[in-house]
């Protein structure tokens, strides 16, 4: 050798010696590199990763991890590596110094280096105990480096001892001083016995901590406590794997969310970061005011930004995004770019590799470099494998937080946002930007990272391919640069087409909500078709766009699936044509070839990036429009203590919003301190509007609101949650029972309950669909009561009950010696009766007060309110007493008024009667006899508390059916069912294709094989244009194959969508009633916007690629075992290996997209909910509550994602070993196996590098597709659900055209009940009604009233008996022939949103003229005639921008358009005040003159002078008579009920 090296002089012996290291047939190290290289290399590795450490140290939320043995046993080996070294270092100076042998500078380094880093692991182990560490990686991979550069020292140490014992045993007499070597063996051996064993130690996680942020359960998810070994191998997954295997997973089986993703970590820290941002973005008014955190939840505010001065611009939701996520996202990033550069390492062992078989026949190379290298490919894959795995698992998780901190922050936002806000985005929009947007940044995390990777792999492939190929790659490099403008055009043209599928479908998903709400209504009017066709019109426009998104995407993967192959050929024949000897060899060949495989990857990504981006674009644009939207101004009302009175506005002027209405001008009100202010006024005069503005709901323009006090309000119309009924009124509060009785008998409750099937435990279902209205305005008042507060808000809360019940409720609720005697209250009533009890009176007209005072002070003015006292005289409501009460009153202030007062007295006695004796009896409402109810009460609590029947309650109590998650394998049937929907000719045409695709590109691999091979090209350019041109072909026929598969493809998958969505649609619109009462409309909107979107854009995609890896999958096993034959031997375990991954995968993965499918519903449900009942939650301040509820919804649906995310981690790191199982045997058979042909061997080589790859994806897409096709199977079943009877039938053209002429309506011993299993509600009803007569149907609650209606209408159809009209049973006509033939005027009025006039005539098939004069005869006409739009004036969703009164108005110019022989009035006028009510019924009784009309009634005056009168109890007719032949009867019910009203 030359002069010595640096490295030479510090060891004293050679550092490196390549003839002794690699040109030889038994490799070996020097000893000095064994000293040095590999014994320095691990200890750098920890020097450079032990901050990895400190910061796992530093974000650990547990601490103190008691002794064991575990951590005992790393102290001891720890330091008896620390002695041992020390040790060394201590005798390098002894014995050399004895034996006089040079000290040389690595006796003295090594040593200390091992003994810095030996201590600093040794402080990390009371360090790692004190912070709850239980694992840590960086320590493990250093024990491993120890261990393996450890092993060749050991084989050169144990050759060096044997040559020693050869030396002393040999017969030369020369003594040798072997002392410093004996005691180095000795040393080494001890020092590697104990690396070995903290390896082992290092495989094993610590016991659990005993200090926890937050408890551990039972539960806890065992990734928590895995050592670093298990969580890169994901074996801590391994149980759950196998129980989903056995049986199907349930909720119960998973573990409890990583309490790091949990809401109550992830959001303070997004709190903190976006509230910094919006100070940033708005400035502020004044300089040094704090913005206020509008809400605090445990640590958690966000701030508003309207209120921050001036706007600069919209704070974004992104760079809060970067800061709070953006470090594991970073770390996840470093992990991408070590498996980036491992991916190019691989082209480069496969050279060596292709080069080994090139000398096999002239010079062989050492069998021992052949395997090297094969172990070498194998080493590079299998890292690559763990380290992408971490990489995805750390995006994953970045998505979900962002997830939860998206939706948490929308939730939040619509608790706050103003009304006018509001309006512009409906509730289906505002769930949407929940459902689909914040699900958006979920699927971008995992690819966010190709921004900087795609380019990165672009450039190392291109210098790599330079190496190879010299300049001629630019010709390659050129193809690819022209393709991406062109897929930028193509992307943009997607991106439009995106945004205008995503307005078709929130459009599409708006309708259906409202036909899902209002369906009720569609089927008495049979207005189905209309809405029908609505939908599916939408749907037209929706699937056109997404077919043009087809033929685009169908395009781009065109140009990406003949980039690659252009981009080869362009190269290759630029080399082989630029120079005369330029030549292809098999080395350059499959190395370029694997070298443009990975450049396909990120090329193809780019692009799919880029659409990816955009999409999520408008999400974010679409959440920054919804944070930044306006909030409700908290200063619209103060709490001034120091103000006399407890509420007051004073010259308030308020809008909804919108600047230029004024809603209410010159408010001046006051409420003292526990009186009973009452609002009256006629209908739209703004009387819910002042209540509003107490609310803090309106936007205040000038003026000041005051209230100081804890509120309680009642809206009128009663917003309740799909809870049970005990939930609904307790709303959060703790039960109190005596307080909860006293409550439940005052709002008089108790026998609704006790109807119940399960007392208060029943649930209600959404918007409580199975109460009536009286019930839920009670239940809404009882809700009031019972939360006890200073202030009551009482918005009409006796419109919906009867007359008797809401005397009883204000006696006992609301008077002065109700249970609110106490409280401040405000009463807004179209009631008189109880107007003498208030301490004073507003009157509203059009917006502002027109009076004030007492009752008796009102009176003497003889203004506005003493002629709507007269006129409501007339409706012979009032009371007896009451009747006195007014006299004496009239006779002290006004002797003027007493006379035309006697006279309405007079007219009203005649005429009168009750709907029902209230819940508890006469007596008790006088007051008496409260022992009575005293009694009751306690019986029904020890009833209550026996737990039997508890148990019972509950079940029974359960309505809505749980939305079911199907178990186990899908069934073939729906896959069936999609492939026909598909069409069998074009699945066939498909699979055809996507094979003969194969086929071409194996052909042209083969044939650039044959090509490499062939060494006469070098000197035949003829021979060389030969194998170009057919290579050329070959590839023209791969694109021609792969377009094809996919424009057919994308075909088939739209017309599947379309056949789904009619499918679905069809059969919903014609379910029974029923089976909408037990169905939540969240679980129905999902099959419309989730499922649907999932056959319209997801399974096109997933087809596509699973076909596509199938065929690459043959295509790999087929190129492999024609190289190597013998590898089909080893196919046949790894692919046994490969199915059972694959099945224990696919069984676990599936169940939990399922559990997670059914968790995300309640999230959108709750919110729903949340935002439809906002002032109501706002009002009673329970916003925190609700707050709660929805983080808890959110965690419970991470519960079951986390799982199944890991699961796809826990399959790759399988699935990827399998494949690098593959690569190692394709590799190590061509080596060993002799072969000859390099081309051959390259290309298998390099096929099998590529498989991972594809067999991951394959599996990953088999799964999906189960996973998905769930989508499908899930529309299959509701579309296939039982229906009504047939809306048309054929016998129904001979009927007469006019039916029912006469309308005659006859009942033969009628019965019915709701739903199968439930008891009949009526029994046996029989009576006749002969055309054009009026009759009236009274009883109490439940006596089965509405059923009747339901049942005319066939809403419910028979249990028994039938129902004549003119003679023809009904039962025997198609369902629209029967409804669109009669009329009804419902009791809750529904309005869809659209204009007025598709409100009246969703058909469009009368005239204007009809129109409005239908509109006249319902009192609208001057409304309508003052909106701008008239007739076409837009009504929001389900009316909101009506007054309820207006709605009721518009439901009777529907009856009146309509105009049929029969009408059926029920209730209709309970939320109308008394002017209003009597021009409805002079309407109804002038132009319904020749009408039968049936009647169900409140009000006495509706019904006493009809022509009969039918009294129903318990489901049977008890009388049947006209009703002056009842009251001249003392016995009948009718009497008594009137007398029990002091009536008669």
């Amino acid at each position: 050798m030359g002069e010595n090296t640096p490295m030479d002089e510090f060891c004293g012996s050679t550092f490196w010696d390549a003839n002794q290291t690699w040109w030889t047939t038994d490799p070996d190290f020097t000893p000095c590199f064994e000293q040095t290289v590999l014994v320095w290399t691990p200890c750098a590795f920890l020097w450079l990763f032990i901050l990895i450490d400190f910061w796992y140290l530093k974000a650990s939320l547990d601490r103190n991890i008691p002794w064991n043995k575990l951590s005992i046993g790393k102290v001891l080996f720890n330091v008896g590596l620390i002695v041992i070294t020390a040790l060394d270092l201590i005798m390098a100076f002894v014995k050399k110094g004895e034996s006089n042998i040079p000290i040389y500078a690595v006796d003295i380094w090594t040593p200390i280096i091992k003994l810095a880093t030996f201590a600093i692991l040794l402080i990390f182990i009371p360090l790692n105990r004190k912070y709850g560490v239980q694992t840590s990686g960086c320590q493990f991979l250093f024990w491993l480096l120890m261990v393996i550069f450890s092993i060749p020292r050991c084989r050169t140490e144990a050759r060096m001892h044997q040559e020693r014992r050869d030396i002393i045993n040999s017969q030369e007499a020369t003594p040798h001083d072997f002392s410093w070597e004996t005691y180095q063996f000795c040393s080494f051996f001890i020092f590697f016995t104990f690396t070995v064993f903290m390896l082992i130690f290092n495989c094993f996680a610590d016991q659990l901590p005993r200090q926890t942020k937050y408890k551990r359960g039972p539960k806890e998810i065992p990734e928590l406590s895995a050592s670093f070994l298990s969580r890169i191998t994901y074996s801590w997954f391994d149980k759950m794997a196998l129980k989903g295997y056995r049986n199907p997973l349930e909720e119960k089986d998973l573990w409890d969310l990583r309490p790091q993703d949990s809401c109550k970590e992830v959001m303070p820290t997004f709190a903190y970061y976006w509230n910094k941002n919006v100070r940033k973005n708005y400035r502020r008014m004044a300089v040094g005011q704090e913005t206020k955190a509008q809400f605090s939840n445990g640590k958690v505010s966000f701030e508003n930004p309207q209120k921050n001065g001036k706007k600069k611009g919209m704070a974004s939701i992104m760079p809060p995004i970067y800061k709070s996520f953006g470090g594991i996202f970073l770390f996840g990033s470093f992990f991408k770019l070590i498996t980036d550069i491992l991916t190019f390492a691989q082209p480069q062992v496969l050279s060596l590799i292709i080069g080994y078989v090139e000398d096999y026949q002239k010079a062989p190379q050492p069998e021992w470099k052949g395997i090297m290298y094969s172990i070498l490919l194998f080493v590079l894959a299998s890292a690559q494998t763990f380290i992408l795995a971490q990489y995805f698992h750390r995006m994953f998780i970045v998505g979900l937080r962002i997830r939860t901190a998206l939706i948490n922050c929308i939730y939040r936002k619509a608790l706050r946002i103003s009304n006018a806000a509001r309006k512009s985005s409906t509730v289906g929009e505002i769930v949407n930007l929940m459902a689909v947007d914040a699900q958006r940044f979920m699927d971008l995390t995992t690819y966010l990272n190709m921004l900087w990777s795609a380019p990165l792999q672009i450039a190392l492939a291109l210098y790599f391919l330079w190496q190879q190929l010299g300049p001629s790659v630019l010709a390659g490099l050129a193809v690819m640069i022209i393709m991406i403008p062109l897929n930028g055009f193509i992307a943009s043209r997607i991106k439009t087409y995106q945004i205008r599928q995503m307005k078709y479908k929130d459009e599409r998903v708006k309708l259906m909500n409202e036909v899902l709400s209002g369906i009720k209504v569609l089927k008495l009017y049979a207005w189905e078709p209309s809405f029908e066709k609505q939908v599916l019109d939408i749907r037209d426009k929706e699937i056109a766009t997404l077919r043009a998104t087809a033929y685009l995407n169908a395009s781009t993967s065109f140009l990406w699936s003949c980039a690659p192959f252009l981009v080869s050929l362009v190269t290759f024949a630029t080399y082989v044509l630029v120079d005369e000897n330029n030549v292809l060899d098999a080395k350059k060949t499959f190395v370029s070839l694997s070298l443009f495989n990975i450049l396909r990857f990120p090329l193809t990504m780019l692009p799919m990036l880029i659409t990816n981006l955009v999409q999520t674009q408008v999400s974010v644009q679409r959440i920054n429009k919804f944070l930044n939207s306006e909030e409700l101004d908290p200063d619209n009302v103060q709490h001034d203590s120091s103000k006399p009175h407890p509420m007051s506005i004073e010259n308030g002027h308020f809008s909804w919003g919108d600047e230029d209405e004024m809603t209410l001008k010159n408010i001046n009100m006051e409420v003292r301190k526990h009186n009973l202010v009452a609002i009256v006024g006629t209908v739209g005069s703004g009387k819910s509007s002042v209540i509003q503005a107490f609310l803090g709901e309106m936007e205040k323009i000038s003026g000041t609101v005051n209230t100081v006090g804890k509120m309680a309000y009642v809206p009128q119309q009663a917003w309740i949650q799909n809870a049970t009924v005990r939930d609904n009124i307790l709303f959060g509060k703790s039960y109190d029972r005596k307080r909860y009785n006293q409550v439940i008998d005052a709002c008089a409750l108790r026998t609704d309950i006790e109807i119940l099937s399960a007392g208060d435990r029943t649930e209600i279902g959404e918007k409580g669909i199975n109460l009536s209205g009286g019930q839920k305005q009670r239940i809404s008042l009882a809700r009031a009561v019972y939360s006890n507060a200073d202030i009551y808000l009482l918005d009409d809360p006796l419109s919906a009950v009867d007359a008797h019940v809401g005397k009883h409720i204000f006696e006992e609720v609301i008077g002065p010696k109700g249970m609110l005697a106490k409280k401040t209250r405000i009463l807004v009533t179209h009631g008189i009766t109880f107007l003498p009890q208030a301490d004073n009176i507003y009157v509203m007209k059009l917006g502002e007060i027109s009076e004030s005072g007492t009752y008796s002070e009102l009176l003497r003015n003889r203004g506005a309110f003493a002629d709507f006292l007269m006129q409501h005289l007339q409706e012979g409501e009032a009371e007896e007493e009451e009747i006195d009460q007014i006299k004496r009153q009239l006779s002290q202030t006004d002797p003027a008024l007493v006379a035309p007062f006697e006279k309405a007295i007079l007219l009203a006695r005649t005429e009168s009667l009750s709907d029902s004796i209230s819940v508890t009896s006469a007596d008790s409402l006088m007051g008496g006899s409260l022992r009575r109810r005293k009694m009751r009460q306690n019986s029904y609590d020890s009833a209550a508390s026996a737990a039997s029947l508890k148990k019972k309650q509950e079940n029974e109590g359960k309505l809505i059916e749980t939305e079911k998650s199907q178990t186990g394998g899908v069934d073939f049937s729906v896959y069936k069912h999609y492939i026909k929907s598909v069409g069998i000719f074009l699945s066939v045409a498909t699979l055809v294709l996507n094979f003969v695709f194969q086929a071409f590109q194996i052909g042209s691999n083969l044939w650039l094989t044959q090509w490499s091979n062939d060494k006469e090209v070098e000197h035949d350019t003829g021979k060389r244009n030969m194998y170009l041109g057919v290579y050329g072909a070959f590839g023209f026929g791969q694109v021609l194959a792969f377009v094809g598969s996919c424009l057919i493809l994308a075909v088939g998958c739209m017309r599947a969508a379309t056949i789904l969505h009619a499918i679905l649609l069809h059969g919903v619109i014609r379910w029974p009633m029923s089976k909408f009462e037990i169905t939540t409309r969240g679980s129905l909107l999902n099959r419309f916007s989730k499922d649907i979107n999932v056959v319209d854009v997801t399974m096109p995609m997933l087809w596509r690629i699973a076909l596509f890896c199938t065929s690459a999958v043959l295509a790999t096993i087929v190129v492999i075992s024609i190289s190597t034959p013998i590898f089909l031997a080893v196919i046949v375990p790894i692919a046994f290996v490969y199915y059972f991954a694959q099945r224990f995968y696919v069984a676990t993965s599936r169940q939990l997209m399922r559990l997670e499918s059914v968790s995300r519903s309640p999230i959108y449900s709750h919110f729903g909910e949340t935002v439809t009942g906002v002032s109501t939650i706002r009002a009673y301040a329970v916003e925190e509550r609700f707050i709660e509820e929805s983080d808890e919804k959110v965690d419970k649906n991470q519960v079951c994602k986390y799982p199944s995310l890991i699961a796809n981690r826990w399959l790759a790191v399988r699935l990827e070993m399998v494949g690098n199982l593959i690569i190692l045997f394709a590799s190590l058979f061509a080596v060993l196996g002799g072969q000859t042909n390099p081309g051959l061997v390259g290309l298998s080589v390099s096929y099998a590098l590529q498989v991972t790859q594809t067999l991951n994806w394959l599996v990953r897409m088999s799964s999906d597709i189960e996973t998905n096709i769930v989508s499908v199977e899930r529309i299959k079943e509701y579309g296939e659900t039982k229906q009504e009877a047939p809306w048309v039938l054929e016998s129904d053209k001979q009927r007469p055209k006019n039916w029912p002429e006469g309308g005659r309506v006859e009942f033969k011993d009628f019965q019915v009940r709701y739903r199968e299993g439930l008891d009949l509600v009526l029994r046996g009803v029989t009576f006749n009604i002969s055309g054009g007569e009026k009759v009236g149907i009274v009883g109490r609650t439940g006596a089965g009233k509405s059923s009747l209606t339901l049942a005319l209408f066939r809403i419910i159809e028979s249990a028994g008996g039938k129902i004549m009209i003119d003679g023809i049973d009904i039962a025997t006509m198609g369902l629209h022939m029967l409804r669109s033939r009669l009329t009804i005027i419902p009791q809750d009025p529904v309005l869809f949103s659209g204009s007025l006039r598709s409100n009246l005539d969703p058909f469009e098939i009368k005239t204007d003229d009809e129109i409005w004069k239908a509109l006249e005869l319902s009192h609208l006409k001057t409304f309508a005639k003052s909106l701008a739009a008239g007739l076409n004036h837009e009504i929001s969703e389900g009316g909101e921008n009506l007054s309820v009164g207006q709605r009721q108005l518009v439901c009777l110019a529907r009856a009146l358009l309509r105009k049929t022989k029969v009408l059926v009035l029920d209730e209709a006028t309970a939320a109308v005040d008394l002017e209003t009510d009597d021009l409805i019924q002079k309407t109804i009784r002038s132009e319904f003159k020749e009408c039968t009309v049936l009647t169900i009634a409140h009000r006495l005056n509706t019904i006493l002078d009809s022509d009969k009168v039918i009294v129903l109890d318990k489901g049977q007719i008890t009388e049947f008579a006209s009703p002056n032949e009842l009251l001249s009867n003392p016995n009948s019910a009718f009497y008594s009920m009137a007398k029990d009203a002091n009536l008669v």
